[in-house]
């Protein structure tokens, strides 16, 4: 009985703390420093920016997530008056990324896996037309991209209703107040009883779980990327590949070879560039990551897009190893050891018959433009 009475006031406490902080109105700018040289910005609403900001902030290229208030007529409006309703704002977040490492289509794949986009009244516990999603964009460029992704999601056949997200443009970003920034970093306890409750996170399971890649590469390829030509990655048929591809290249990339060792195209090439898939063109490492570690293969400390390459165990030689694939193409790279330089002690051991390289001075041309920061002194 102790026990019992005991839990319960912790929840009682949770609760009316949780009330407390939603209802303060103070307000001081977050600082912004973590930027790095050639970040960008982009403005999402999702609901409650709690959430938002915390799933953010977990995407590798996000720099940093800020809630705030954007979409009305009200100005440096404080949380009391947005939640209240009438001033026209939602709850949203800036996301500051670094374009070299995800693309504004991959952060808008992001928004549609943590929101429910076919709700126009809220956003799961939280109602009203202040917690509604949206895209906000700041460019034509990025108004093309969220209509295009939107499209896509729509014709998926992923939801039952139609996708109602707005896509707006993008007026004054208002930063909130300090004690809602990294609110799920600085109260966990409080974010966590909060987020469990809401029934976000029972709604993404459902909507999610079982995700095929057919469906990935359906929504990939209709997603036009600012900088780039398109954001697809259009998988050849087998009998194309075996035309287009060197024998020893549909060995390595479709049979799981190896190429030999000091007598492979890239090992020793030197040339600022992007490595992308043979198959499929999507973007895997870049020479500023390109290191000589004396074996006869290209090596990487890490990827360019972490997001395309897939690890996976192999038992194959009786050794248990680390094999790398990329994601879209399922070609075979190579594999993973932990004996790589600083700074992330690792070894991306990749053959070069599963890469083409795209010199620095060509990816414009080839489409892989938003990548040329990476090289500009």
């Amino acid at each position: 009985m102790k026990h019992t009475t005991i839990a319960a006031l912790v929840l009682i406490l949770v609760f009316f703390g949780y009330q407390q902080v939603r209802s303060m109105d103070d307000k001081t700018e977050k600082p912004m420093d973590k930027m790095v040289e050639n970040a960008r910005s982009a403005v999402f609403a999702g609901g409650c920016f709690w959430c938002t900001e915390s799933d953010f902030e977990k995407v590798d290229g996000v720099i940093e997530a800020v809630s705030g208030y954007t979409g009305g007529h009200v100005d440096n409006p404080t949380y009391k008056q947005v939640s209240a309703g009438g001033t026209g704002h939602v709850e949203a977040i800036k996301v500051v990324y670094d374009p070299a490492k995800i693309s504004y289509s991959q952060l808008l794949d992001v928004l549609w896996r943590h929101i429910d986009p076919t709700d126009a009244g809220g956003q799961f516990v939280d109602r009203g037309d202040q917690y509604r999603s949206a895209i906000f964009y700041a460019t034509d460029e990025e108004r093309q991209v969220a209509e295009a992704s939107k499209k896509a999601l729509a014709e998926s056949g992923r939801f039952d209703r139609p996708v109602v997200t707005d896509i707006l443009p993008l007026g004054t970003f208002y930063e909130a107040e300090d004690y809602h920034q990294d609110y799920y970093k600085k109260n966990s306890l409080r974010y966590n009883w909060y987020r469990s409750g809401s029934g976000r996170d029972q709604f993404l399971e459902a909507a999610w779980t079982g995700e095929d890649m057919q469906m990935e590469k359906k929504m990939s390829s209709k997603m036009m990327d600012g900088e780039n030509k398109v954001s697809s990655f259009e998988i050849p048929t087998d009998e194309q590949l075996r035309r287009t591809l060197t024998p020893l290249q549909y060995q390595v990339a479709r049979e799981n070879g190896t190429e030999p060792p000091f007598n492979n195209e890239y090992w020793d090439n030197h040339e600022p560039g992007i490595y992308v898939d043979v198959v499929s063109g999507e973007p895997l490492f870049s020479s500023t990551d390109k290191f000589d570690s004396g074996t006869g293969w290209p090596s990487f400390t890490r990827p360019l897009q972490a997001d395309n390459v897939v690890e996976k165990k192999d038992m194959s030689w009786l050794m248990v190893r680390t094999e790398v694939r990329s994601k879209h193409g399922d070609s075979h790279l190579g594999h993973l050891f932990e004996d790589g330089p600083n700074p992330t002690g690792l070894r991306y051991c990749i053959n070069s018959a599963s890469l083409r390289f795209i010199p620095a001075d060509e990816l414009e041309k080839e489409g892989y433009g938003s990548y040329r920061s990476l090289f500009e002194k």
